[in-house]
């Protein structure tokens, strides 16, 4: 049955019409993911008007193409520029940027689209033939879950990240600091503000990262003497099948990193701690982590996995539960309603023309989308051909409108700046970025956790351990915040010698 289904929506996903709209949403994805600051929820939002005189199939084949595009284009200026298009591409940059950097842009970007493929494509056929199912089980998660897991991201930093674990742990206080700084949404007060009214919004996620990995990255290029120009950057289409050969050699990664990133996906945000947690792993499993930071192909293999496997994931509390599980999967809830259907179990039944064509205009969106970047590969790489003296000043205003596209504020630029200048002085002291803008990003959703979490048990922390679910992700985080102590004593005890960290993104 589950076969026939997809099947008749198949039928639909290929008539022309479709498939043009599946086309010029991941041309104009690809495009919003370009652009930081905007990202996929805002584009899809922008763009929903445009289709309520459309068929809803149509319609929303349109605004789940965007959606791809968007993944697959927060990959390029991660890679190109160290500027993350999109919060989940922040990753990427820890290792595709020094591979652009040594002339292997084109390589570089061919792993990152490929890995967002089958990372994809992972989570299209667990939804295909596992949606109602796997719905059941993430409707078991409540405040104490969903702590536990952030936990757990924030863990894997300190345990598994290979740094020094009290910087890591340093930034990550730094990072829970200003996430708190604005209004408490449950008890109304201003934290942190000091007095200035423009505080009290707080600091946007997106406008703190421009700032520190773009803004800080500039800094570093002015002070080395703008010495990066991109002269030995490959504009062959050979390097996308030479690549091609290589990644193979990484199927461990491609299958932990898919199944991190489904599971990450079922809960808010969670393509961004997914492409993180993911990778973590891959540094830590690796047979060489002390070339993770330096241009390592799974450093890009492992986040993009992730990430895309975990956004692909967020559309199935949508349409299985009427609860969206990510910003754009809440927009394309609210054009569902607006088109007249109503998300939740009954949708298979009521409308399995507009599910099952859904569906298979997943796999349809995600064919055309590789095949589309992956064209333009060496087009993307030809840009680090302009001399990086030219290019400083239109990143800089990129960065610039980016930021002010986010609350069309002014203050948001000077932010932007401060945090670039933080950047830059965390990179030459040697400090991590990484856990500093993931407990930014996820210090408010942590926090709100932890506080339900307690309300539900009326003070008492034996919550988080009473709950099997939470129990079990809360012994393993507590493990990996304990790891940096029992790795020297047991390498001792089995007389290997002591391994100092490496210096790392992480």
């Amino acid at each position: 049955m589950g076969l026939e289904n997809l099947f008749l929506g198949f039928q639909i996903a290929v008539t022309p019409f479709n498939l043009f709209m599946a086309v010029v949403g991941i041309l104009l994805g690809t495009i919003i993911g370009v652009l930081p600051g905007l990202g996929g929820a805002n584009g899809v939002a922008i763009l929903l008007p445009l289709t309520f005189t459309m068929p809803p199939t149509s319609a929303i084949i349109l605004l789940t193409c965007i959606y791809w595009g968007a993944l697959f284009g927060g990959a390029i200026t991660s890679v190109l520029f160290n500027i993350p298009g999109e919060p989940w591409s922040v990753a990427t940059t820890f290792d595709g940027y020094p591979l652009a950097k040594d002339g292997r842009s084109g390589e570089a970007l061919t792993a990152a689209f490929t890995s967002s493929f089958v990372g994809a494509f992972f989570s299209i056929v667990l939804i295909t033939f596992f949606a109602p199912l796997l719905a059941e089980v993430a409707l078991k998660f409540g405040p104490p879950e969903f702590f536990a897991i952030q936990l757990l991201t924030f863990s894997s930093f300190v345990g598994l990240g290979g740094g020094n674990p009290l910087k890591s742990l340093a930034t990550i206080l730094i990072g829970f600091m200003l996430s708190t700084v604005g209004l408490d949404i449950v008890t109304g007060q201003l934290r942190l503000t000091f007095g200035f009214t423009d505080l009290m919004k707080g600091f946007d996620f997106i406008i703190a990262v421009i700032g520190l990995f773009g803004i800080g990255e500039i800094l570093l290029s002015v002070e080395e003497g703008l010495r990066f120009q991109g002269a030995k950057t490959e504009m062959k289409l050979r390097v996308v099948l030479d690549t091609w050969k290589i990644l193979p050699r990484y199927y461990r990664t491609f299958v932990r990193s898919s199944i991190i990133g489904f599971w990450m996906g079922f809960k808010p945000g969670g393509a961004t701690p997914a492409s993180f947690m993911s990778y973590a792993f891959a540094k830590r499993f690796s047979k060489n982590p002390e070339r993770f930071g330096k241009g390592e192909i799974e450093g890009i293999v492992a986040p993009e996995t992730a990430a895309h496997a975990a956004g692909v994931a967020a559309m199935l509390p949508m349409i299985t539960l009427g609860i969206p599980g990510s910003p754009t999967a809440a927009v394309m809830l609210g054009g569902l309603i607006i088109w007249g259907l109503q998300p939740g179990p009954m949708l298979f039944i009521d409308n399995p023309d507009f599910v099952w064509g859904l569906i298979a205009s997943m796999y349809t969106g995600n064919v055309i989308g590789v095949l589309v970047v992956l064209a333009f590969v060496p087009f993307f790489a030809a840009i680090l051909r302009i001399p990086f003296a030219i290019l400083t000043p239109l990143i800089v205003v990129i960065c610039a409108i980016g930021s002010y596209a986010v609350h069309n504020s002014m203050i948001d630029i000077w932010y932007m700046l401060i945090f670039g200048v933080i950047g830059y002085v965390f990179k030459k002291l040697d400090y991590p970025l990484a856990p500093l803008v993931l407990a930014l990003v996820l210090g408010d959703m942590a926090e709100n956790a932890l506080r339900q979490s307690l309300i539900m048990s009326q003070g008492s922390l034996a919550i988080f351990f009473t709950r099997p679910i939470s129990g079990v992700i809360n012994a393993v985080a507590i493990f990996f915040f304990v790891m940096p102590l029992l790795t020297p004593w047991w390498r001792k005890v089995r007389g290997l010698p002591h391994r100092k960290p490496a210096s790392d993104p992480l």
